[in-house]
């Protein structure tokens, strides 16, 4: 079950700007690189559902960071609403996919879940928003437009809440971009968690990007809170 409201998800993705987004089979590793991201400030943080035994690490790594009031985790690659009632179980805040699924979002409201659909166009965006989502996915944000696809979907639809994955960099001319053009925030992967930094366990290195990340987004935003 979830341990905090739909609303509390929104405003934390909203009012930090940025999503890490990670999987690896072995709960060690998961455990450590939470806890760097939450060193560097970010506090929700999206486990995905990629690899044999991902549902069974997302429980272990629930259970080990059960006090900690900072973490709100949530559970990503959901394509149907089994897998994310399964999740949601486990104590998923959140539900993110690469697509746009009515039934998976039907089981996140009647959960009172916040679900985070994958959409790629104009349409995909339109109907999440009528299914009550409040933050789309856009997926993949690099091969879609990148930071013209925010700013041009904004423009004829400004209420649009969007969280592009896929095409963020940890540089500032890439964070900047994004948020400028519009986006609530963004999602990032394997261009924050590299390699090289997860096989020698540098954990301050996370640390030390997803600081800096949050600190482009605030310059971005010209210190200006985007929920007002």
């Amino acid at each position: 079950m979830a341990k905090f409201s739909r609303l509390r998800v929104l405003n934390c993705i909203i009012q930090e700007g940025i999503m890490p987004i990670f999987y690896h089979p072995q709960k060690e590793v998961v455990i450590n690189v939470i806890q760097a991201c939450l060193d560097g400030g970010a506090s929700c943080f999206e486990f995905t559902n990629r690899g044999d035994g991902a549902y069974d690490v997302f429980r272990l790594v629930i259970e080990y960071f059960r006090e900690e009031p900072r973490l709100i985790l949530g559970a990503g690659t959901i394509m149907d609403p089994a897998t994310a009632a399964l999740f949601i179980q486990a104590g998923a805040n959140f539900i993110v996919s690469p697509t746009l699924n009515p039934e998976v979002a039907r089981l996140c409201n009647r959960r009172k879940v916040t679900y985070i659909p994958g959409c790629g166009n104009t349409n995909d965006i339109s109907q999440a928003e009528e299914l009550g989502m409040e933050i789309c996915k856009v997926f993949p944000g690099g091969s879609l437009g990148g930071p013209g696809f925010i700013k041009n979907v904004l423009g004829p639809m400004p209420w649009s809440s969007l969280l592009p994955t896929g095409g963020v960099e940890v540089t500032e001319e890439s964070v900047s971009a994004w948020i400028k053009a519009g986006a609530v925030g963004v999602g990032i992967g394997s261009n924050l968690f590299r390699k090289d930094a997860i096989e020698k366990m540098n954990f301050q290195q996370i640390s030390n990007d997803v600081k800096k990340m949050l600190e482009w987004v605030a310059t971005a935003r010209n210190g200006r809170d985007p929920i007002k």
